[in-house]
């Protein structure tokens, strides 16, 4: 329970549904957190609300420290990524490491048979194989939440319950306003739960985790159009934020953290017809078909485009867009759909970015690789 609307009201429905609900608050803030994230899910308010709704509820409630969890798995692998010139998404790490991960294992020693949460996605079983467990978008396609789910194995799928799957928002908040919980107008959050004010550098800055150190931006020629203080603080098509001077708008096109450097370019040099993910996981099938046609979303927002893709060996594979994409960034997930049904998806890899500068186009790279009950809310970030 993470003290939201959505997971409040999942705690509800399975209670009139006749499940025996317990509700859990995982504690993932560390001490210096509180002042910063007082009314996030990872803060004290949010716990106050989800106690508040478990009493409403009568329900036994219990609040688990996860912070040191969370602080290895989650904030240092966002910090990481930054340094390795990627742009990670901590609330898919945070839904594989902890929510679905070690929070599943500390359910089933309090005697909790499942761990239900306030996503807006489905789980259902397979009807050609009813051991396997299927992923798929949640009714509410504003509210889907499945992007951020694509990486969960089916030992933890098998495990998990959500109850708003067939649900829009405007029935979860009526349900919670039905059941006179606190949370039922309560707003959500769009933003990453440990960053305030959306200010990534801010944070990776103030809790030393990265360290300013100038370098150069260059062109794609290799010429120096100007400084910054860390590729930690850039993202593959930003614009703003640069602090150079040129007759038209440049965009960084890649992050290079050996050599510190940030490339930019123009707007063209942003699309791309193909990449490389690594880290698959596949939901549907132990083993994938050696070619899938899928719809591919490269970032949460994005809308998708049909793509063909090509699992190759050690978990990677290439997906070649029908369509060329702008800003595919490294660190991102690229999840994959055949209508409602997550296939999987895997992490883009630096890989077709890592010309040097003047080289050939990016996209120029083989085609082929070588080598409680307890519940909370995920936000969307």
């Amino acid at each position: 329970m993470s003290g939201g609307v959505d997971s409040s009201a999942a705690a509800a429905l399975l209670q009139e549904q006749g499940y025996e609900v317990i509700g859990i608050t995982l504690k993932l803030w560390p001490q210096d957190c509180i002042s910063r994230a007082e009314d996030k899910c990872c803060g004290p308010q949010a716990v106050m609300d989800a106690r508040s709704v478990a009493h409403r509820l009568g329900i036994p409630f219990y609040l688990v420290d996860e912070a040191e969890d969370f602080q290895k798995q989650v904030i240092e692998y966002f910090a990481a990524e930054y340094r390795a010139g990627r742009t990670p998404n901590p609330c898919v790490m945070c839904n594989e490491k902890l929510k679905f991960g070690t929070l599943i294992r500390r359910a089933q020693k309090l005697g909790a048979e499942k761990v239900a949460t306030g996503h807006y996605a489905r789980i259902e079983a397979s009807e050609e194989d009813p051991s396997r467990f299927l992923l798929k978008r949640g009714r509410d396609q504003r509210k889907d939440q499945s992007y951020f789910l694509f990486s969960l194995k089916q030992e933890q799928l098998q495990h998990v319950l959500m109850p708003l799957g067939d649900l829009v928002k405007s029935e979860s908040r009526e349900i919670a306003r039905d059941s006179d919980l606190r949370t039922a107008e309560k707003e959500e959050s769009m933003e990453i739960c440990f960053v305030p004010d959306k200010d990534y550098k801010a944070f990776l800055t103030q809790s030393k985790m990265v360290t300013p150190h100038q370098g150069e931006i260059v062109s794609e020629a290799g010429d120096v159009l100007g400084h910054h203080e860390g590729v930690e603080f850039y993202t593959i098509g930003q614009r703003k934020g640069l602090g150079i001077a040129a007759p038209k708008p440049l965009y960084v096109l890649r992050l290079d953290p050996e050599t510190n450097r940030v490339i930019v370019g123009d707007a063209d040099r942003l699309e791309l017809s193909s990449f490389i993910i690594e880290r698959c996981n596949w939901i549907p099938f132990a083993t994938p078909p050696q070619t899938i046609e899928a719809l591919a979303k490269i970032r949460y927002n994005h809308e998708g485009t049909q793509a063909t893709i090509r699992p190759q060996s050690e978990g990677r594979a290439t997906v070649e867009l029908h369509a060329p994409q702008r800003a595919i960034t490294p660190g991102q997930a690229c999840v994959l759909y055949q209508d409602d049904l997550v296939l999987g998806g895997g992490w883009i890899t630096r890989d077709h970015l890592n010309a040097s500068p003047g080289a050939a186009p990016a996209e120029a790279f083989p085609a082929h690789c070588h080598s409680d009950s307890t519940t909370s809310d995920a936000k969307t970030h």
